[in-house]
């Protein structure tokens, strides 16, 4: 082999070398870029899912609040209701407890 041809073949190796080398370094550059793609993506998803959970929560939160709100006033009639029931009877009561203790 002529010195010509083994300086030819070096380089061409030495050219191969630096190209495998770019390839590499592409390849580490692309995967890192898909990576941090793929976070973010990942990242808005979660910030996405975390805002629906929290005006869900909030939705729920609403209706349980308006529901303990007709639950209270509910409540409130009926026991109105037994007051003023009881406030009917209470006029029965004393009159029985007064015949009672005057029969006796």
């Amino acid at each position: 082999m002529s010195l010509e041809a083994i300086k030819q073949v070096t380089e061409t190796e030495a050219q191969a070398k630096a190209a495998l080398i770019e390839a590499q370094a592409a390849a580490r550059k692309t995967a890192a870029d898909a990576k941090r793609a793929g976070e973010e993506k990942m990242a808005a998803v979660l910030a996405k899912a975390e805002a629906e959970a929290k005006a869900e929560l909030e939705r729920a939160e609403a209706r349980a609040a308006q529901r303990t709100h007709q639950i209270r006033a509910d409540s409130e009639k009926a026991c109105e209701a037994m007051k003023k029931q009881a406030e009917g009877r209470l006029t029965q009561a004393v009159d029985f407890i007064v015949e009672r203790v005057v029969e006796n």
